[in-house]
């Protein structure tokens, strides 16, 4: 008996290390992934992840921290949009949508409540580059796929979508440095939503060119929180402190900075922004006044690549664990109507938003009809 009970014991042991061994997050293989024209790599260093296949459809959640600037309401929105379409609703039996705030507390309770309600992926947009080992660790321990994407965290246990942030930084000092053909000179930099690491890299970025050896540029930064109407208040501060600036950086509310300048009677001067709409159509209608405009795009159409992601890993393919999506610009000598922004349409908005190597083609009505409440 007591022989019986021994092998029932190491049987169930065997069983129970086997359910954890399952239920133990990815596995790290071999290359190359699913679907590399859109699932790109972000260096032929990025590992691979695979978890076990799951049937759909699945129950899948957008957990969206701060959400008080246009860019995060289009991200809401175009979320919305993409998991209403052809190829991608069939694959979805549950689609919540919640923000949280900035507080990293509020996001990881969110994010743990839909992991124990036994949802099967999460994308998110994180307040912070640390501080979700925990919420991870459960994910693996429930075969959860967790997808950050934008704000990203600062580890590889999983799989996350982004442009290269710092490399956009460093294109704007470049092109800064090139358009006006100076070494030198007075630079306004308007920095995002501070403790995010989109901004960190971004500035890091800018600032590794901009303080190269050779080069005297004296720099005032503010922070504009990626908001129009912030970084329109804290351009016009500046402006009042400093009188002139010789090129500006802006991380996002661009067509808010050009609006402060407008408001001083500030001569137009090169300027490196993001991809609002707006910002495009002020470039477009004043280059020939000075206002050289360069416009990076941080696409919210990462969120619908995010998911698209977090569909194929629970499908069972072979994933990179950093996917990296390439940098939409346009300036002043490429914009192009109808094209790469839209002079007709007043709703201020982010222009890129098509990746078709991943079947993204929004149209801006398509995604601004979506609500950016929370779906609960």
């Amino acid at each position: 008996m007591k022989s019986m009970l021994r092998v029932s014991g190491l049987a169930l042991a065997s069983l129970l290390m086997s359910s954890v061994a399952t239920f133990a997050g990815p596995k790290i293989v071999s290359g190359p992934g699913a679907n590399p024209t859109c699932f790109k790599p972000w260096s032929d260093q990025t590992k691979y992840f695979q978890w076990e296949k799951k049937p759909g459809p699945y129950r899948i959640a957008v957990v969206n921290g701060f959400v008080g600037n246009t860019w995060r309401i289009q991200m809401i929105k175009t979320a919305k949009a993409f998991a209403e379409q052809p190829g991608i609703k069939e694959n979805i039996k549950e689609f919540k949508v919640v923000s949280t705030g900035t507080d990293v507390a509020a996001q990881l309770g969110a994010m743990e409540d839909f992991i124990n309600q036994g949802f099967d992926a999460i994308v998110t947009i994180a307040v912070a580059p640390d501080g979700f080992d925990r919420i991870i660790r459960l994910a693996d321990k429930n075969n959860v796929v967790v997808v950050p994407f934008d704000n990203i965290l600062d580890t590889d246990k999983v799989m996350m979508v982004n442009e290269d942030q710092k490399e956009m930084g460093r294109m704007s000092a470049k092109w800064l440095i090139n358009e006006s053909g100076k070494t030198s000179g007075d630079i306004l930099e308007v920095r995002g939503l501070p403790g995010n690491s989109v901004d960190r890299d971004r500035h890091l970025g800018f600032r590794e060119v901009m303080e190269a050896p050779g080069n005297n540029f004296k720099i005032t930064e503010v922070v504009g929180n990626w908001d129009s109407g912030t970084s329109q208040k804290v351009t016009a501060d500046a402006l009042a402190v400093h009188g002139h600036f010789d090129g500006v950086f802006t991380q996002g509310g661009s067509d808010g900075t050009v609006r402060a300048m407008i408001d001083a009677k500030h001569p137009y001067v090169p300027m490196s922004g993001e991809g609002e709409n707006e910002f495009r159509k002020q470039i477009a209608d004043h280059y020939k006044d000075g206002l050289k405009g360069m416009s990076y795009g941080q696409s919210p159409a990462l969120v619908a690549i995010s998911i698209k992601a977090a569909i194929s890993a629970l499908q069972g393919n072979v994933m990179p664990q950093l996917i990296s999506i390439p940098i939409p610009v346009a300036d002043y000598k490429t914009l192009k109507d109808g094209e790469n922004y839209w002079s007709n349409l007043s709703a201020n908005f982010f222009a890129p938003n098509q990746f078709l190597p991943c079947g993204v083609t929004f149209t801006a009505p398509e995604i601004m009809a979506q609500s950016e409440a929370n779906v609960k």
